[in-house]
């Protein structure tokens, strides 16, 4: 079983979804709380965003939101994290959320949501990355995005064996079990480069 002690949530800035995809934001928040691991996002303080930290930190966890410089000039920072960290630009925020997590959670989202599902999951295809990537499936939102990814692999456009780079939940309580379950990559390279 993994050692999780803060996890990184990609998630929607978006305010007029769904509420059900806000109740699954919600309830990761406080799962991640009661666990005792650290809320890790882009600080943003709308959508399902907001919705995520406000609950993690209303049941007694902390988040730590990282934010480019020109976002806080606009004032989209969420105000009352535990910790807020600013960098130069969204590179330097991406790479900055994933060295401080030790999973990743996606929940649905738009272009930037999925700009960064897909990117952490090209690092862990090269090996930049090691840790779980788990995506919520709430209400089957991934659906079309998981029938491309099995395209891809059927037209050769990636490997059979890097499907198995994510995981895919329907609940937050299961995506939560994946992280603790799933095999850090480094363990795993070896079998699936012999493929």
């Amino acid at each position: 079983m993994n050692t999780i002690q803060s996890v990184c949530v990609y998630s929607a800035s978006s305010t007029k979804i769904a509420d059900c995809y806000f109740r699954a934001a919600r309830e990761l928040g406080e799962l991640l709380a009661h666990h005792g691991i650290r809320l890790v996002n882009g600080a943003g303080n709308l959508g399902l965003m907001r919705a995520c930290a406000d609950a993690c930190l209303e049941a007694g966890g902390q988040v730590t939101g990282v934010i480019p410089h020109f976002m806080v000039e606009q004032g989209w920072q969420h105000p009352g994290l535990t910790e807020l960290i600013e960098t130069e630009d969204m590179h330097t925020r991406k790479q900055t959320m994933a060295r401080l997590s030790d999973g990743v959670i996606a929940l649905p989202g738009g272009c930037g949501t999925l700009e960064e599902l897909l990117e952490i999951i090209t690092w862990k295809q090269l090996g930049l990355y090691l840790n779980p990537i788990v995506v919520l499936n709430t209400e089957g939102f991934y659906n079309p995005l998981l029938k491309m990814l099995e395209h891809a692999a059927e037209e050769h456009f990636m490997r059979p064996a890097h499907l198995g780079i994510w995981k895919v939940a329907s609940s937050p309580a299961e995506a939560l079990d994946l992280l603790y379950s799933t095999p850090l990559w480094d363990k795993e390279v070896r079998k699936f480069a012999a493929i």
